[in-house]
């Protein structure tokens, strides 16, 4: 929705650019490094840096700026309180107890996918994933299903800018392999991905779609190559999360 330019908060919009600049590149910050990757003036940076430090959000060791702990306070607040994640969370845990696997639900945002709520019943990456964890939406069961629901020049824009780097020796690296990937999904309603974005992991995954037609989300299925071929990821999983869509789409509003 748009605003009126004088109920835009300028200093708030640049002070949590400079929080989104910190990631797995960039685990701490100098002032100019705060700077390029906001695009921000060095004093505006560094003013961000200092009242985020003041509140608590950063430690500064005299040159490097790092988060602290209270930054997670943020996204466990709003994960907390997405109505989504309260309404998927009992059929997770249901479907987990019934597959001995993990099954988790995703959001898709620009690039990447963000987990917003999880099943565990073992660690199949060797990343540990928990809501609020992200990954690339190109080589992700996930990931594929909600490209797929966007229009193609779209999904193609997320593909173009996505950093196709190999993971595993089974990754697609051209767009061209990956939008195959990303149209066979949408052919056929569910994606599969086998060791593209870890070794030793498959997955497979479904969209979460509303009563109105609109998908919300994604859930998966995670398991061990080395536990699960292929195959049984459509016969044994797959029928376990149509059913999860089927039953959630009504609740979904």
């Amino acid at each position: 929705m748009p605003i009126k330019p004088t109920d835009y908060l300028g200093s708030l919009a640049k002070g949590l650019a400079v929080l989104e600049a910190f990631g797995e590149r960039h685990p701490r910050l100098s002032v100019s490094e705060a700077a390029v990757e906001t695009g921000l003036d060095r004093a505006a940076a560094r003013r961000c840096l200092l009242t985020l430090t003041e509140l608590g959000y950063t430690s500064y060791d005299g040159k490097f700026f790092t988060p602290t702990p209270k930054v997670l306070r943020l996204g466990n607040g709003a994960l907390s309180a997405f109505p989504l994640t309260q309404v998927v969370q009992p059929w997770l845990d249901q479907m987990s107890e019934r597959l001995q696997q993990s099954v988790s639900v995703s959001v898709l945002d620009d690039l990447e996918i963000i987990y917003i709520a999880r099943a565990a019943q073992r660690r199949v990456m060797t990343i540990g994933l928990m809501p609020g964890s992200r990954l690339p939406a190109h080589c992700t069961s996930m990931g594929r299903v909600l490209l797929a629901q966007l229009p193609e020049d779209q999904a193609r824009d997320v593909v173009a800018r996505s950093d196709l780097s190999p993971r595993t020796p089974n990754s697609r690296t051209t767009p061209d392999d990956v939008m195959a990937a990303i149209a066979a999904a949408r052919s056929n309603g569910y994606a599969l991905v086998d060791q593209e974005i870890e070794l030793g992991l498959r997955s497979i995954a479904v969209p979460l779609i509303s009563a109105t037609g609109r998908v919300v989300a994604a859930v998966n299925v995670g398991v061990a190559a080395a536990q699960m071929p292929t195959a049984d990821l459509s016969t044994r999983c797959l029928p376990e999360l149509l059913k999860a869509q089927d039953g959630l789409r009504n609740m979904l509003r």
